[in-house]
């Protein structure tokens, strides 16, 4: 199984792009998106023509062209949910989870704390309650999760991390607890599991050239239970794609 995980900094916007070169160029399995900033009918009506040989699953926010997530599939689902059945959660359209025979995959788009990080607090409790929603789901199967979980989790994910530690929504303290939370919690980092300290981004600003330059960081994750960490045979982040302020990320499963 190959399974891709992506922001597209909106769907309608990239499809515009390479996107639907890149993807069937890329020939995955699953594929999961964040922020498409679109309804569940634009989000199909943008992709079905291109991908028919796929599964459509999307959600959307109440507020229209904001946040947003979807998952393709080759393989039909035994079932998909949407969101976390929490109210004060559920109206940005941030979680999918595609049920399959021996594991679930989600895919998250985790709430930005914001330039003024009006949002910390806000962010904290998604997680917290993110975390009980996994592990809730882990208790009949293993749980893949990917996406833009909005964080560098060590000084090792972002090119500069003294300037931006406790001053910048992605890497405050507060943020990073989250992903210690995750990760001792029994769901494994996936790149540095294959990878070690390996220095790699996923995201860049639009400002000062900063893809050009590498100024990156690494906020798009897959996170895996323990249970599955035997099957994963690569991980992976593709840089070489473009059209979004983000590049994918990818794993392979045996």
């Amino acid at each position: 199984m190959h399974i891709i995980s992506f922001n597209v900094n909106g769907i309608r916007a990239i499809a515009k792009k390479d996107f639907f070169k890149d993807m069937k160029r890329l020939d995955a399995d699953i594929i999961c998106l964040q922020e498409t900033k679109a309804t569940v009918e634009q989000v199909k009506e943008t992709v079905s023509s291109e991908l028919p040989n796929y599964h459509l699953y999307a959600n959307e926010a109440d507020r229209k062209g904001y946040s947003g997530t979807a998952i393709f599939s080759k393989q039909e689902p035994i079932s998909v949910t949407y969101d976390m059945g929490i109210a004060e959660h559920d109206t940005e359209g941030r979680v999918i989870s595609a049920e399959f025979s021996d594991y679930y995959v989600v895919t998250v788009y985790t709430p930005n704390s914001g330039s003024e990080l009006l949002r910390l607090d806000y962010r904290q409790k998604w997680d917290a309650d993110f975390l009980k929603f996994i592990k809730g789901l882990e208790r009949k199967k293993p749980v893949l999760v990917c996406g833009d979980f909005n964080v560098a989790h060590k000084d090792i994910d972002l090119a500069r991390p003294k300037p931006n530690y406790n001053k910048s929504a992605g890497y405050m303290q507060e943020e990073i607890d989250g992903m210690d939370s995750y990760t001792s919690n029994g769901l494994v980092d996936t790149f540095r599991l294959k990878h070690g300290d390996d220095v790699k981004y996923s995201w860049w600003s639009y400002r000062g050239g900063a893809r050009d330059k590498n100024v990156g960081w690494r906020i798009d994750y897959f996170l895996a239970s323990e249970k599955l960490v035997d099957r994963i045979s690569e991980a992976s982040i593709l840089n070489d794609v473009h059209g979004s302020d983000h590049c994918p990320v990818a794993v392979k499963l045996k």
